[in-house]
């Protein structure tokens, strides 16, 4: 009796646990605290069909507990034979037309948000230089285990950092350079499989308003068991008005190769570019074919947030990195492709903290 009282006491206290951690999320990073259209509209459909679950519960529950009480046996009843109902059509239209009434409320609005989420034709219209004329499109390839943007019509790649503008629809073609993947931006909208043979398209519109509350920073995840490192493939958001965004991408647009200040940080860019530049770019404006970009992109290194997308930025972490990538990412493909020294990493971590271009 002990032992059955003390599995209970365990199986509450984890009922307990499971329902408040349910509960717990960061508004940069939650479903349940939409930043979008895309996402306020799935959030009311989520609540639509939970409404129309709890409901019919409520409803089974009340007809079990009716039966139970009505029709319980009762002493002396015990050979008799309760009043049947089969055949009673009015009871079979009720129990039949109420599912369907139910299933109507919840498809309608589902279908409708469907067809409207997966309008992309605006990605369709060009202007004479194969420019998309009236929307922002952004081509997004999923790697193991870090992300890449595109921005076709502007001239711009980045890594990691996905920058958008507030209050407009942004579209995006998702594909993946080795395995599945899927990306997912919690607060925005989503998710949408990243696949190998063939493109995907959607859009996402960011609400400045939220975006204000989490000082415009949100986070993107993989959403798609892709290997080892998956729970660590995260990438951030970086929300602007339309004006700071056109500036953004002047900014990038406009950068030159950059200079290494410092003997430390000269030293680590020659390192850079024999051990890591058959890779990685150091400037937005890569012209290299998608074939060729095998790494992220490191012209805004200096202004990241997170190291690999998992890490707090700073040197020390840098270096632990370049040291030994397959700890903190396993299965990385930058794990064993080249050998450097301590000083060599020094000098590397010195020269990547160096590379800026907004804070310049």
């Amino acid at each position: 009796m002990k032992k059955r009282l003390h599995k209970w006491r365990l199986v509450s206290l984890f009922s307990i646990l499971a329902l408040v951690l349910a509960g717990c999320g960061e508004p940069y990073l939650s479903a349940l605290r939409p930043a979008g259209e895309v996402a306020q509209k799935q959030y009311d459909l989520m609540i639509l069909s939970t409404l129309i679950m709890v409901l019919v519960i409520i409803v089974v529950v009340v007809i079990f507990v009716y039966v139970l009480i009505r029709f319980r046996r009762k002493k002396g009843d015990e050979n008799k034979i309760p009043k049947q109902i089969e055949g009673n059509h009015k009871l079979e239209l009720i129990w039949t037309v109420i599912p369907i009434l139910l299933l109507l409320v919840l498809a309608v609005p589902t279908i409708a948000a469907t067809f409207d989420l997966a309008d992309t034709k605006a990605m369709e219209k060009k202007d004479k230089d194969g420019k998309t004329k009236d929307a922002l499109v952004i081509n997004v390839r999923a790697n193991l285990y870090w992300w890449e943007f595109e921005y076709p019509d502007l001239g711009v790649v980045t890594s990691q950092d996905l920058v958008v503008p507030t209050d407009e629809k942004v579209y995006f073609n998702l594909t993946a350079s080795d395995v599945k993947h899927s990306f997912w931006i919690p607060s925005a909208g989503g998710k949408m499989d990243t696949n190998t043979d063939g493109e995907n398209q959607f859009w996402l519109e960011f609400d400045s308003k939220k975006a204000a509350e989490v000082k415009d920073v949100f986070y993107g995840k993989c959403a798609e068991l892709c290997g080892p490192s998956h729970a660590l493939m995260d990438f951030k958001v970086n929300t602007k008005s339309r004006a700071d965004f056109d500036q953004w991408a002047a900014d990038m647009k406009a950068v030159k190769k950059p200079a290494a200040e410092g003997e430390v940080a000269r030293q680590g860019e020659e390192v850079f570019n024999k051990s890591c530049i058959g890779c990685h770019a150091v400037t937005p404006n890569d012209s290299r074919p998608e074939q060729a970009r095998q790494a992220p992109n490191l012209a805004t290194f200096g202004e990241r947030e997170r190291i690999a997308g998992v890490l707090d930025h700073n040197e020390e972490n840098l270096k632990n990195w370049i040291k030994n990538p397959e700890e903190y990412k396993p299965g990385n493909t930058m794990t064993g492709t080249y050998n450097v020294t301590d000083e060599q990493v020094d000098a590397l971590a010195a020269y990547l903290m160096g590379l800026k271009v907004e804070e310049k």
